[in-house]
């Protein structure tokens, strides 16, 4: 586990956001959907997950005080640089966790922000991984995603 680097820089700049979006306080990216109009992104999880895994993400932030963060997808040849290129990028960096889990490398990479590297250690990430790994060998990626969360949520020391 690394600690990150602060940075503000944005992963989408707000003049090249699709027409009915914005990026949240939060860092988030919200957009409209018209009704009727059918979806025209290929999600990889069910509406029912994202779901899940938002509220897994807003418990754990809300009980720790630290800002969770997850991403899905490849990290590069080197995935533990790929993470330390991605990890500034995200919402509050300096004091949030990702976890970052690559799915065609089987890999998870944890990452931490400095502010708050005395309370998320490595142990705390040690113990969110190996949740994680136990629901992905059965293929749930959410449900490891979101057993991550809860791991380490429940291992961090009140602020």
């Amino acid at each position: 586990m690394a600690s990150g680097d602060h940075s503000s820089a944005l992963a989408i700049a707000p003049e090249d956001l699709p027409v009915g979006s914005v990026i949240t306080s939060s860092g988030r990216v919200s957009g409209v959907h018209r009704i009727g109009d059918p979806f025209t992104d290929d999600l990889p999880f069910e509406v029912e997950e994202l779901v899940a895994l938002d509220v897994a993400i807003t418990e754990a932030t809300r009980a720790t005080k630290i800002r969770f963060n997850a991403y899905v997808g490849d990290l590069g040849a080197d995935p533990a640089a790929g993470v330390a290129a991605l990890f500034p990028t995200t919402p509050e960096a300096e004091r949030s966790i990702l976890i970052a889990v690559s799915p065609n490398q089987r890999t998870v990479e944890v990452r931490t922000g400095r502010a708050v590297a005395d309370r998320a250690t490595d142990r705390v990430a040690q113990l969110g991984t190996t949740a994680a790994v136990a629901s992905f060998s059965e293929g749930n990626l959410i449900d490891g995603l979101i057993s991550a969360i809860r791991v380490m949520a429940a291992a961090i020391s009140a602020p």
